[in-house]
C-alpha cells in the first residue's frame, strides 16, 4: 500500500493551502458587507447552504458518500451550519480583520491542542513557538476589545467571542477530517446536502430573516460567495491540505489571511488598521511563517483506510 504522503504530494496540500487563503480573505471581507446589510446572520446561512446544498445533492449520491448520519450530522455542525452561524453573527459586531485574527489565527490553537489532547499528538518545539506567537496575537485583539479599546463600537468583544466559537469549531472540523479520514468529496457533499437538510427546514419556519429588505445585490452576493466559494471551494481545498499537511500545519499556514484581510478591508470596506490590529495581524502572520516550515511528521505504523471514512 502507498503512503498517505505519496497519494497526497505535498506541494499539492500547500496549493490547496493557498487556495483557502484566498477564499477565507474574500469570505472575511464579504461576509462583513453581509455584516453591515439588511440580511441577517440566519440569512446568509439559509442562502449558504440552500445554493451549495443543491449543487452538492447530486455530487453526493453519485460518489456514494457512505458516511454515517451521525458522523454526518458531526461535520456538518462543525465545518458547515453551526460555523457559518458564529462566523456571521460575529461580523455584524467586529471588523473583518478580527475575523482574520481571531478565526485563522485561533484555528491552528484549536487544532493543536484538540490533536494533543485526543490524538497525542504533541506539537514539535517550533510549532510551540509558531501557535505561541498566534496565541499572542489573538489574545492581544481580544484583551483590546475587552478593555474597549474602540469606543465607536463597544460591542465588538460579542463579535470576537463568536469569532472564537467559530475557529474552534472548524478546528473540530479539520480533526474530524484527519481522525476519520475522510476523502475531501465526502466532507464537502456531506457538509452542504446535511447542513442544508438540518438548517432550512429551523430558518423557514422560527429564525429571524431579512430578506424581504435587503437588496438584490446583497442577496445576489451572498448567495454566490457563500453557497460556492465558502462552501464548495474553500472547504474541499482545505480537506485536501488537511490530508496532505496534517491539520496542524495547513491550518498554520492559513494564519496568513489576517494579512491580507486587513489589508484590503482598508479599501474595500473602510476600516482602518490600528496599532493593535497591526500588532496582532504581525504576530499571527508571524506564527504562521515559522509553521509553515514544519515538516509533516511520518504517518504511524497503522494503515489508513480507504472507505469514505
Amino acid at each position: 500500500m502507498s503512503s498517505p504522503h505519496l497519494e497526497h504530494p505535498r506541494w499539492k496540500g500547500f496549493l490547496a493551502a493557498a487556495t483557502v487563503i484566498a477564499c477565507w480573505t474574500g469570505f472575511n471581507i464579504v461576509s462583513r458587507l453581509g455584516g453591515k446589510s439588511a440580511l441577517t446572520p440566519f440569512d446568509m446561512v439559509a442562502l449558504r447552504f440552500a445554493l451549495s446544498g443543491a449543487l452538492m445533492l447530486p455530487v453526493y449520491f453519485a460518489v456514494k458518500n457512505t458516511l454515517p448520519p451521525l458522523r454526518l450530522l458531526a461535520m456538518a455542525a462543525a465545518g458547515g451550519f453551526l460555523y457559518a452561524l458564529c462566523a456571521y453573527s460575529g461580523f455584524v459586531f467586529a471588523p473583518a480583520a478580527h475575523a482574520g485574527i481571531i478565526v485563522n489565527g485561533g484555528v491552528p490553537l484549536g487544532s493543536a491542542l484538540l490533536a494533543w489532547a485526543l490524538l497525542k499528538d504533541r506539537p514539535s518545539p517550533r510549532t510551540f513557538w509558531a501557535l505561541g506567537l498566534a496565541a499572542t496575537g489573538v489574545l492581544v485583539l481580544g484583551f483590546n476589545s475587552l478593555g474597549g479599546g474602540h469606543a465607536e463600537n463597544s460591542l465588538e468583544w460579542v463579535g470576537d467571542l463568536f469569532f472564537v466559537a467559530a475557529a474552534l469549531l472548524w478546528a473540530c472540523y479539520g480533526l474530524l477530517v484527519r481522525i476519520w479520514h475522510i476523502r475531501p468529496i465526502d466532507a464537502v457533499s456531506g457538509i452542504a446536502v446535511t447542513s442544508a437538510a438540518a438548517y432550512l427546514p429551523v430558518y423557514a419556519l422560527f429564525l429571524p430573516k431579512g430578506l424581504a429588505v435587503a437588496s438584490w445585490h446583497d442577496i445576489l452576493l451572498q448567495t454566490f460567495y457563500q453557497g460556492i466559494v465558502a462552501a464548495l471551494v474553500a472547504a474541499f481545498s482545505y480537506a485536501y491540505a488537511t490530508r496532505s499537511l496534517g491539520s496542524g500545519v495547513a491550518s498554520l499556514t492559513l494564519a496568513i489571511v489576517p494579512g491580507t484581510s486587513a489589508l484590503l478591508a482598508v479599501p474595500l470596506l473602510g476600516e482602518p488598521v490600528t496599532p493593535v490590529t497591526a500588532a496582532g495581524v504581525f504576530l499571527v502572520t508571524a506564527g504562521a511563517g515559522l509553521g509553515a516550515l514544519v515538516k509533516k511528521t511520518a504517518p504511524g505504523p497503522k494503515p489508513r483506510p480507504r472507505g469514505p471514512g
